[in-house]
């Protein structure tokens, strides 16, 4: 349960959008400065922004689009953590679906954000450490069958 390096990834309170009340409140990502990120992408992918939506309950994430000249790229930003993924369409929840970051994808790095890795949202739970998990949280993944980085960060929790 400890990370040996494998992602460079560790875990912090809020990943999966989980709060206990006397913990006090989840950060929350800058929209604004995902949506500046977003459109500088488009710039650079010679496209455009598509539909923006803003995380709502029980989503963890917000979910935006950047339509190119080979089609229409998903982006993902968890709603507590600067992480962005992509995938190929939209869903309420993920498990194993990412795609490796365009080439476009480096204003998302500039601002500030980090760019998760289709290798990254893959690894197991079992090569993380998942120690700042509650039981709650647990009781969850477990419920819903994760198994991986990608599917406990972009998730539907009901």
């Amino acid at each position: 349960m400890t990370d040996v390096g494998n992602t460079g990834f560790i875990l912090p309170r809020g990943a999966t959008g989980f709060f206990a009340p006397k913990d006090g409140p989840l950060p929350a990502t800058d929209l604004r400065a995902f949506r500046a990120a977003l459109y500088a992408a488009a710039r650079v992918a010679e496209g455009q922004v598509g539909e923006i939506e803003g995380q709502e309950s029980p989503l963890s994430f917000h979910t935006a689009s950047v339509v190119h000249r080979t089609g229409e790229s998903v982006i993902l930003c968890h709603a507590h953590h600067p992480w962005i993924a992509f995938a190929q369409e939209r869903r309420n929840w993920y498990a194993e679906e990412f795609l490796s970051p365009p080439p476009w994808a480096s204003p998302f790095a500039e601002a500030g954000f980090v760019v998760l890795s289709s290798e990254q949202l893959a690894t197991s739970l079992s090569d993380l450490d998942t120690s700042v998990l509650s039981k709650n949280e647990w009781r969850h993944i477990r419920s819903y069958g994760v198994t991986t980085l990608g599917g406990l960060l972009f998730n539907a929790w009901d």
